[in-house]
């Protein structure tokens, strides 16, 4: 019966798709049949045989995963079964793969051109192939001409990495998708088919590399048993081209090793560490290296011992040199001193050890000084350390944007830091021509669809896109995935790539706009708290960033308050510490203003204030007609799962609106402006909301 079924579905011109309900899972890579007959006619017509140089083993791991993605993608995309060319050698139409000479295209790098009658894929290696054959296909599945083809890419940065907060237990520090999907119980012996679809998601988007294990890292996994288990998932991931990183706790030796202390000058220490990479590397020969968090939340470090940053992070370089891998030492670092401004810290401690870091470490730096919030400036680390690469860290989970509920595009900020210029190397040196790579702070977790939110997947995407191309326009890249994910219908792709592209500001204000930061209740981070003010340390104290009182509102960073913003090139000091001539949307993270304060529109600082809130609960509710009006041209349920996810964020955008509003009314004593809705409860009403199981929450 089900046979004569699909028949009919055939012979109807209608996809085996049809069949299953859209969950999500397949992501960005749909091979659907092409309904256009002609393009489809067209693309069989150039791509139906393949041409293998001589000098082109697809017999290599990673080449046969391109094979098998080319035949697998032009099977679903065109209907064909891809065919061995027939007859002389170099002639005939088809698609063409030639190994390059090393040298002629960088490392990962590959050329797409027409050549005659045929479409050439060359590469120097084995990952260009395997980039080449993602892009190829999503030529075609956004339905782009074939003719005249001529392009060459190369990864403009070497590491494009993700970083799981995941735990060994399976639970997901600020993650909002489930559960792990790295279920270290029962590796090595089960190999979830999700490692290799997680694998082949992250090649398609050129990411090389994973770290597996939270940076609140756990000694366990450096166990023989459990470095068994991380060797599992290596060989799963290998012919994908993404390398496998784990986080190393600073105390290990003392924690599995049993030594009496950790400090990286003592002999044992480093024999200890020196041990086991070799062990590591025994079992996972191309193994990237550590990502490690020391002397910071907690967790323990160099500092301990009166020792550095650089001789912590030197001693693990040391021990991994030898192999070829690295350490990413995190810049997240700050203390509880109550004069110190939290901005500042990362600065003061890393720019004194310019240049005494091991040539294979990398200092992993926060897109912007605090900790992933709605709107941040750059951090001013970003090409203050001319001897000392950089990584830029992003988030890609949401944990300060709504968590798991909230439609909010990501490459909008993450292009706003790339492109930001730092002026430390004169006019131009922007932040992405100072870090050697990437590193996102994954979003994946167990949920059908990967990331819980439908739309969390685009911020993946554009992520991996963004990590191999920074100057990538943001747009453009919604574009191509709202085009790959739901369909190449031009008023479908247009209206969910605006959405993308303008969520994030609409988050900014109703959360923290005019560079308001950190306003979220504690621990959680879930919804409101700018009242908070009682936490032991003055940092974790929403309070100690706002500062609201009756004279005004905002973090004093100019030379009259912390003085922070001398930590930037003099050009963007003289910029955000003159309030006339900051950008609003960093007003008040540089500044305590007047609630009086007459902004260039001519408004108050308040009625500017009241209305950017207002505008952000307005910007929810078009969101939401946006998307409505999609309806009947986006299938009915992933169309049904997003219209539920908007109808939470609009009450939620209300509640940060009203809450905020509620509270700093109590400091400015001033009416709401016209076209502002007062808030319905008092803020002692919003001050009792109680949201004890919010997801994401890291004990402390």
């Amino acid at each position: 019966m089900m046979t004569r079924l699909l028949a009919l579905l055939c012979c109807l011109g209608l996809s085996t798709a049809a069949l299953r309900a859209e969950d999500g899972y397949r992501l960005w890579l749909r091979y659907d049949l092409i309904q256009d007959a002609d393009l489809r006619t067209a693309y069989q017509q150039q791509l139906g045989q393949l041409h293998v140089g001589t000098n082109v083993d697809t017999t290599r791991e990673m080449m046969a995963v391109s094979l098998r993605e080319l035949r697998n993608g032009l099977r679903g995309l065109l209907g064909i079964h891809l065919a061995p060319a027939a007859g002389a050698p170099g002639k005939g139409s088809g698609l063409a793969l030639r190994r390059l000479a090393a040298g002629e295209i960088g490392p990962e790098g590959y050329r797409l051109r027409q050549q005659g009658n045929r479409l050439e894929l060359a590469a120097s290696d084995d990952r260009g192939f395997l980039y080449g054959t993602f892009h190829l296909l999503r030529m075609l599945q956004m339905g782009e001409s074939l003719r005249g083809l001529d392009v060459e890419e190369v990864p403009a940065k070497d590491i494009r990495i993700l970083n799981h907060w995941d735990n060994l237990d399976g639970t997901v520090e600020r993650g909002y998708a489930g559960f792990s999907i790295f279920n270290w119980h029962t590796l090595p012996d089960v190999l979830d088919p999700r490692y290799t679809d997680y694998a082949r998601a992250c090649a398609s988007v050129g990411i090389n590399g994973s770290v597996v294990t939270n940076v609140n890292a756990n000694a366990l996994i450096f166990r023989d048993d459990y470095l068994e288990k991380a060797a599992a998932l290596a060989d799963v991931f290998r012919p994908y081209g993404v390398k496998i990183y784990l986080t190393a706790r600073f105390s290990a030796p003392m924690e599995l090793g049993g030594l009496s202390t950790a400090d990286p000058l003592d002999p044992e220490v480093k024999e200890w560490w020196a041990a086991k990479a070799k062990a590591i590397y025994s079992r996972i020969p191309d193994f990237g290296g550590f990502v490690v968090k020391a002397n910071s939340e907690g967790q323990p470090g160099p500092r301990e011992y009166g020792r550095s940053h650089a001789q912590g992070a030197n001693l693990l370089a040391d021990a991994l040199a030898p192999y070829g891998g690295i350490v990413m030492w995190r810049a997240f670092v700050y203390n509880s001193d109550p004069e110190a401004d939290r901005a500042a810290q990362a600065y003061e401690e890393f720019v004194p050890l310019d240049g005494q870091f091991r040539d294979n470490v990398v200092v992993q730096v926060k897109n912007g000084p605090i900790d992933f919030q709605p709107r941040e400036p750059f951090s001013p680390l970003f090409g203050a350390t001319p001897e000392t690469p950089l990584l830029l860290e992003l988030q890609i989970t949401k944990e300060y944007l709504g968590q798991g509920t909230h439609l909010v595009g990501l490459a909008p900020l993450f292009a706003e830091v790339l492109q930001a210029d730092t002026h430390q190397g004169g006019a131009g040196t922007t932040v992405a021509s100072t870090v050697t790579g990437l590193a996102g702070v994954s979003n994946v977790g167990t949920a059908r669809n990967w990331t819980g939110h439908p739309f969390g997947q685009a911020d993946w995407y554009a992520f991996g896109r963004l990590a191999w191309e920074p100057a990538l326009d943001p747009t453009a890249i919604y574009d191509e995935w709202a085009a790959l994910t739901y369909g190449a219908d031009e008023a479908v792709r247009k209206t969910i790539s605006r959405m993308l592209v303008d969520s994030w500001e609409i988050c900014v204000n109703y959360m923290t706009p005019l560079g308001l930061h950190h306003l979220m209740a504690t621990g959680h981070h879930y919804g409101p708290g700018p009242w908070v003010d009682e936490l032991s340390r003055p940092e974790w104290n929403p309070a100690y960033y706002h500062r609201a009182d009756s004279a005004g509102i905002g973090f004093d960073r100019t030379l009259t308050g912390s003085n922070a913003v001398a930590q930037y090139a003099p050009a963007v000091r003289e910029k955000f510490a003159d309030p006339r001539t900051c950008p609003p949307e960093y007003l008040l993270w540089f500044h305590h203003l007047p609630w009086d304060w007459r902004m260039d529109n001519g408004k108050t600082l308040w009625e500017e204030l009241c209305l950017r809130y207002q505008a952000g609960v307005e910007g929810t509710e078009w969101l939401a007609a946006e998307w409505a009006s999609l309806e009947g041209q986006v299938d009915a349920e992933r169309h049904r799962e997003v219209s539920q996810y908007l109808t939470i964020q609009q009450r939620e955008a209300e509640w940060w609106k009203n809450a905020c509003l509620a509270y700093f009314q109590t400091h400015s004593r001033r009416p709401f402006p016209e076209g502002v809705e007062a808030p319905p409860h008092d803020v002692e009403h919003y001050q009792s909301l109680d949201y004890p199981y919010a997801p994401g929450i890291r004990p402390r």
